[in-house]
């Protein structure tokens, strides 16, 4: 049976394709090609030495949704596709209500139509809100504070209650922190189009001369260097969490037909910890200058990863150090990310 893969050419999407393709699962990828590239599927069958299926469409056309389903006897879903700007959700609110909120509606009659009843859920630590105690455990209250957030937050709520309506459902809701990272081979990454939404791809750009400097927003938190910390977890780890959640669902083994984890390293690095870092890695210096706190940002937030090592068996492996020096070697070898490669 064939496991569905939405926004699998995207930046975690694609990594995860690789994962469940080296364990031996068939699968389909659907992508609108919004906010990736369909390069990536090319690498993957490089790496991978498999063929990907790529349906070219969107989410919210629930026809051939059912189409897809259908014609690739599709067993379980793993779906990615949504936008994922937290800035712009401000600015676009009804899109992301309608991409991610309205689409996974109809993913989900879909998968109703069609006999499907087992997904894994690219959620976000966003749907936490302000920290009210560090780590933050998946039983912390609930309070998204921004569109992209609040349509996560939605979608898990609309999960659980379709578990509820019908035992045979399986859902595995996978709350991230902040992946960075990109594939050993250095053929699939991070390709953020236009100005990237996260602290890594600054980073990288000031690395390899694309802006003079990174601007740290706030210097004066109430940190061990005064700028905010956050739990980077390798996009490689992330996506095994994916396959282990899988088998814990497709095995009956889950604690219930509708879960939720932190995928997190339960540490956490300032913005100054991941410069120096990066540096190390690079050997590059990374200029950088104090700008004033973003609205809406926290000072601390990092995963407490208990329940995700009991329930999946599963636990991040990869250090800073690796995280910092698999971006540079994607980056080194695709400078203008897809668009153009050394190697």
């Amino acid at each position: 049976m064939t496991v569905l893969i939405t926004g699998g050419a995207g930046y975690i999407g694609s990594h995860c394709c690789v994962a469940f393709l080296e364990a031996g699962y068939d699968i389909v990828v659907i992508d609108n090609l919004s906010n990736s590239s369909n390069v990536s599927l090319q690498r993957i069958e490089a790496i991978t030495g498999r063929k990907v299926p790529c349906e070219i469409a969107d989410i919210r056309d629930q026809s051939k949704l059912e189409e897809i389903l259908e014609k690739y006897k599709c067993s379980a879903v793993v779906h990615f596709a949504g936008l994922k700007a937290v800035g712009e959700s401000t600015q676009m609110p009804l899109a992301y209500y309608e991409n991610n909120v309205v689409g996974t509606h109809r993913l989900l009659s879909a998968m109703v139509n069609t006999g499907v009843k087992q997904m894994i859920f690219s959620s976000s630590a966003t749907v936490y809100g302000e920290p009210q105690f560090l780590p933050l455990t998946e039983d912390h209250p609930t309070s998204a504070v921004n569109p992209y957030g609040r349509t996560k937050l939605m979608i898990e709520e609309m999960l659980a209650d379709v578990a509820a309506s019908d035992p045979a459902w399986r859902f595995g809701i996978l709350r991230y922190f902040n992946p960075v990272g990109a594939h050993l081979s250095g053929q699939i990454g991070e390709n953020p189009l236009g100005i990237p939404n996260n602290l890594m791809p600054f980073i990288t750009q000031v690395a390899d001369g694309r802006r003079e400097q990174l601007s740290v927003f706030g210097n004066d938190y109430d940190t061990r260097d005064g700028t905010g910390i956050r739990d980077y977890i390798h996009v490689t780890d992330l996506v095994d969490g994916h396959l282990r959640a899988h088998e814990v669902l497709a095995s009956g083994s889950a604690p219930s037909n509708c879960f939720a984890v932190n995928l997190g390293t339960g540490n956490g690095y300032s913005v100054l910890e991941m410069v120096r870092a990066f540096e190390r890695a690079s050997n590059k210096e990374i200029r950088y200058a104090f700008a004033p706190r973003r609205d809406g940002d926290v000072a601390e937030c990092y995963a407490d990863t208990e329940l995700a090592e009991k329930v999946l068996d599963w636990k991040a492996e990869r250090d800073l150090d690796a995280m910092c020096r698999d971006t540079w070697n994607w980056v080194c070898k695709n400078p203008r990310g897809y668009e153009t490669s050394t190697g």
